[in-house]
């Protein structure tokens, strides 16, 4: 959470920052998109009180926000752990082991996809093509791109990124 903040309640809050961000994008054209973009750089996620504060900076009715949110399957509505894990389960992944990655991390880590581990170390998504075909099955973990991934080498690779 880089530039996002929290008021003594602890409750999320758009940044000055961000605010100054949305006053500069509120009467351009597609500027919905744009600021979800940078709320979710601030935060991680787009935080359902944030969404409210938005909505109200842009003039917008929060159902809108919603259904860009839920729309583009980059935007998240809960927090991600610290550890990102993104299994491709784009076709070439797929048919070379992708669905077989995801079930074994769901035992190594103890939850299923769209989920974070209840220390908010690790979370599991599914996503389609990351463009690395020829180096199917690929998942990433905070960036960093694995490919021809086997399930025999997912113990290592979580416990490189495993709180020490």
């Amino acid at each position: 959470m880089s530039t996002a903040a929290k008021t003594a309640e602890g409750a999320l809050k758009l940044t000055p920052e961000l605010k100054a961000f949305i006053a500069e994008w509120k009467s351009k054209p597609g500027n919905l998109i744009m600021v979800l973009h940078r709320v979710q750089q601030a935060f991680g996620y787009i935080p359902r009180e944030v969404a409210f504060e938005v909505a109200d900076a842009l003039g917008v009715p929060l159902a809108k926000i919603y259904g860009v949110i839920t729309f583009y399957n980059l935007f998240k509505l809960t927090k991600p752990g610290r550890n990102q894990i993104q299994v491709c389960m784009g076709t070439a992944c797929y048919l070379k082991g992708g669905e077989d990655i995801v079930k074994e991390l769901e035992g190594i880590l103890g939850v299923g996809l769209n989920t974070v581990t209840p220390d908010g170390e690790f979370s599991v998504e599914a996503v389609r093509c990351l463009g690395c075909c020829g180096l199917a099955p690929v998942m990433v973990v905070n960036g960093e791109v694995f490919g021809k991934v086997q399930t025999k080498d997912l113990q290592g690779i979580v416990a490189r990124f495993r709180k020490g």
